[in-house]
């Protein structure tokens, strides 16, 4: 019932994932070869019901698409408010910053996902 999308507020529409996201997908199993960006949109915001971003620059381009009510920095959305860090952009980035975003973001969304599926079982949705 739930679906995700990516979208980049510095996207070149259609740009394969950076080596070094490929690399650190491969690392843990995962495969990037197929993903292509897309540039955040006033139609994908639109669309969405829920926008989460990593940091208070794409958050504000959110804002600026219409989003204002639905835009949430992950990690704030995903600790319920107590954290407001933001999860750092790895791109040009060794690949070291690319682990820690990995590892932050896995973090960050399994908290999203226990969060949007407690909320779901509390309105019996």
């Amino acid at each position: 019932d739930v679906t995700f999308a990516s979208a980049g507020t510095s996207a070149w529409d259609g740009a394969p994932a950076s080596d070094g996201a490929l690399l650190v997908s491969m690392e843990q199993g995962l495969d990037l070869n197929l993903h292509r960006s897309q540039m955040l949109s006033g139609e994908l915001v639109n669309q969405a019901s829920l926008v989460l971003v990593m940091g208070p620059h794409h958050l504000e381009r959110v804002v600026a698409l219409g989003g204002k009510e639905k835009a949430h920095l992950l990690a704030g959305f995903a600790s319920r408010g107590e954290s407001l860090t933001p999860i750092a952009d790895p791109f040009g980035g060794d690949l070291d910053a690319y682990r820690t975003t990995f590892e932050d973001l896995r973090r960050a969304i399994g908290q999203v996902l226990s969060r949007v599926a407690s909320d779901r079982r509390a309105s019996g949705a």
